[in-house]
């Protein structure tokens, strides 16, 4: 019986216009099936926007919730994805270590790990801004707001702040960038052109350095048009030594051999560790006052200078040794007699 009844209330005719003056002009199912069932308009609008609306609503919210755990979790997944590539790339740039060596440390570990996270917290707020801001506005839509005016008037700011602003937002996208690609961290030694030094902090906005005199520098991220990473996998310590022309140049290259072996095999230099066997290029350059002879050793990153120090060091106590003189400026001068004895 009361299937039947339901039945009928469904299929009776209601007239449009008192429709639409219930429940709008885009009625819900919910406020049309309670007018047709009583046939009261009051008691139809009353219940279309007590449970119709908040449906919706709770609806879009929890559709916005969804999708910002989705989101979240994605991205996520992303930047654990950079820092594995980042350290995948790191061990196949370096293939032979010293005994004992870890390819990636706990620093680099520690510094892999912030930056994933702060990349991933950058993203996800901004993922949630979007998601949130689109939500809110299709519940104030359900609400009733006309949302014309308002996204017109959202839309006019927004071209006015990015105008005036077009300075940071360019140091931020230029700071996210650097983060993904990860071109330098704390830590590092870099030379961003204007000034060289080591990364003390970084931020999505600005880059902080610390030059050889202590003082810090502050470089928007946005005037960072190139950079040069001298502290990434691994460095190289490059030594350009000047012999006197009489010297047995073979003698010498050996002598530099010898050195930089000693230096690889020492186990008690913990300043620097070199990675590779060192090698000895040869003759660099025929110079005004001396031979310049070439020696390489490829090191861990960061540890160049320290190697290279301690190599000169020792370089000069072995020539001392081996009487291998150090050049020193050497001038030929031609007296002309000619206009004294004119004289």
């Amino acid at each position: 019986m009361s299937t039947h009844i339901f039945a009928l209330l469904q299929n009776t005719q209601t007239d449009p216009d008192t429709l639409v003056d219930a429940c709008g002009n885009d009625p819900g199912q919910i406020c049309e099936w309670v007018f047709n069932a009583s046939n009261n308009k009051n008691l139809a609008s009353i219940v279309g926007w007590a449970v119709d609306r908040p449906l919706k609503i709770l609806v879009i919210f929890i559709a916005g919730f969804v999708v910002s755990r989705v989101m979240k979790k994605a991205v996520k997944h992303f930047g654990e994805r950079l820092t594995d590539d980042k350290k995948n790339r790191a061990l196949q740039q370096i293939k032979k270590v010293k005994a004992g060596k870890m390819l990636i440390d706990e620093q680099q570990e520690e510094r892999n790990k912030a930056r994933t996270e702060t990349l991933t917290s950058v993203l996800s707020s901004g993922a949630n801004l979007v998601i949130w801001t689109v939500a809110a506005l299709m519940i104030l839509g359900e609400i009733g707001i006309n949302l014309g005016p308002l996204i017109a008037g959202a839309g006019i700011v927004g071209v006015a702040v990015g105008f005036g602003a077009q300075s940071i937002v360019k140091d931020f996208l230029s700071g996210i960038f650097m983060l993904v690609e990860d071109q330098y961290g704390v830590g590092d030694s870099i030379d961003v052109g204007l000034v060289s030094g080591t990364v003390e902090r970084v931020t999505l906005r600005t880059t902080i350095l610390r030059d050889g005199d202590g003082g810090i520098w502050y470089i928007p991220n946005g005037e960072i048009a190139r950079v040069g990473n001298r502290s990434q996998v691994w460095g190289r310590a490059l030594l350009d030594i000047d012999v006197a022309y009489d010297t047995d140049l073979r003698k010498a290259q050996q002598i530099l051999k010898d050195v930089a072996m000693d230096l690889w095999e020492d186990e008690e230099f913990t300043a620097g560790d070199i990675i590779e066997e060192p090698s000895v290029l040869g003759v660099q350059n025929l110079g005004a006052d001396g031979i310049t002879l070439r020696l390489i050793a490829k090191t861990d990153a960061g540890e160049q200078w320290a190697v290279g120090r301690e190599l000169r060091l020792r370089i000069k106590e072995a020539f001392d040794e081996a009487g291998i003189e150090m050049p020193f400026p050497q001038r030929t001068v031609w007296i002309n007699h000619q206009h004294e004895e004119s004289s």
